[in-house]
């Protein structure tokens, strides 16, 4: 009695011919010129984006569908990735599509314990006012030997790595109108 051998590469062939001969079409469908339909193909709409990781920058496709996101993949004509993505960059759906996203403005007032929701019209004022009230607070007009600064060294700024050029010289602009002398960039701490 002959012992037959197969290794594990034959084994994962004949097992993908298999696999494939079941998806094709019958040849008496083809005979007859009908078309395969898929049902899970549908009309989505693309846009590229640049995945908001970190500071490599890949590009991503985001497939879109009566206004939700359905899929996001990487985009193989960009020129840093070439279609490929991390685990993080291609769990990118996770992000927008997770129940546990925080879509409101949530507040927690000094010394409270508990979380409430306030509009964004609010949270915006109230930023402006404590980084009004930060400002003058640690205002420097002239250093101990007389020399004028005007500058604040009571906020910093840390800037992410997927702001723009164009984006990154509007917040410089503004944080130095401001008075601010430490802005950062992540890439760089």
């Amino acid at each position: 009695m002959c012992a037959m051998r197969v290794s594990r590469r034959d084994f994962l062939k004949a097992s993908g011919i298999a696999t494939g001969s079941l998806l094709l079409p019958t040849s008496a469908a083809l005979a007859a010129g009908e078309v395969p339909r898929f049902p899970l193909r549908k009309k989505v709409g693309e846009v590229t984006t640049i995945c908001t990781y970190c500071a490599v920058g890949c590009g991503q496709v985001v497939g879109t569908l009566a206004g939700e996101v359905v899929n996001i993949e990487g985009d193989p004509d960009h020129p840093i990735n070439q279609g490929a993505l991390c685990s993080k960059g291609a769990a990118s759906l996770q992000i927008i599509n997770n129940p546990k996203r925080l879509t409101k403005v949530l507040y927690r007032a000094p010394g409270a314990s508990d979380w409430e929701e306030k509009d964004w019209d609010w949270a915006l004022d109230r930023i402006a006012q404590n980084i009004k009230a930060t400002r003058d607070a640690n205002w420097i007009e002239k250093t101990a030997e007389g020399k004028t600064v005007n500058r604040t060294e009571g906020i910093a700024f840390v800037g992410g790595s997927q702001n723009t050029n164009e984006e990154c010289y509007l917040w410089v602009k503004a944080l130095r109108a401001m008075g601010l002398v430490y802005i950062e960039h992540q890439a760089r701490i």
